[in-house]
């Protein structure tokens, strides 16, 4: 309902409010915001996204040779697999933003960000978060974090921006996080 009135912030809790434990966001609100200025240009925010796009997708890669797990090793795979088309998905997008737009190589070298989604550098995930990786459910739900907190990144970016067409681009990607949050929590519940 509140998704038809027009509000974009919308999110829906399985099980309702009784089903909330109290959790609460760790860590400072600002990661990843400095990342942007709020005057970048849809091609700007296209090269930002696609950046942590492939920092995710590196993650995961580098993921599937720390560990020996056949299961949990697989399904980094399969996660960074998912993150190349996300990228592909960012890349077409960018192609009908400019009608100027370069081949994917091109475009590739304006990427400077190794930044992952939700804003964090690989280092600094996997000092936080390396004792949580070994099990299938351990990286479903790092994972799920992971595309929460760019879902998250990328609806503040939305805000932060001073461009309408920016904000649009941003909120269509944020639509894409939700939609791999979806995509997780299939795979948690074949899983149960």
């Amino acid at each position: 309902m509140l998704s038809g009135m027009g509000f974009r912030e919308v999110y829906n809790l399985k099980g309702g409010i009784r089903a909330w434990q109290g959790f609460t966001a760790a860590g400072p609100a600002e990661v990843g915001m400095a990342l942007i200025t709020g005057k970048e240009t849809p091609s700007d925010m296209m090269a930002i996204a696609y950046g942590m796009e492939e920092g995710l997708r590196g993650f995961y890669t580098d993921m599937t040779e720390k560990l020996s797990d056949r299961d949990t090793v697989q399904l980094f795979h399969r996660l960074a697999g998912i993150e190349v088309k996300h990228k592909n998905r960012i890349f077409n997008l960018y192609q009908t933003l400019d009608k100027t737009a370069s081949t994917l190589e091109d475009f590739e070298t304006r990427i400077v960000s190794r930044v992952m989604e939700g804003g964090m550098t690989t280092e600094e995930f996997l000092q936080a978060n390396q004792p949580a990786l070994t099990t299938v459910d351990d990286v479903l739900n790092i994972a799920m974090t992971l595309e929460g907190q760019a879902l998250d990144l990328y609806l503040r970016y939305s805000f932060q921006s001073e461009d309408e067409k920016t904000k649009d681009v941003l909120y269509d990607i944020s639509e894409e996080e939700k939609g791999h949050l979806r995509l997780l929590g299939e795979i948690k519940e074949k899983r149960a």
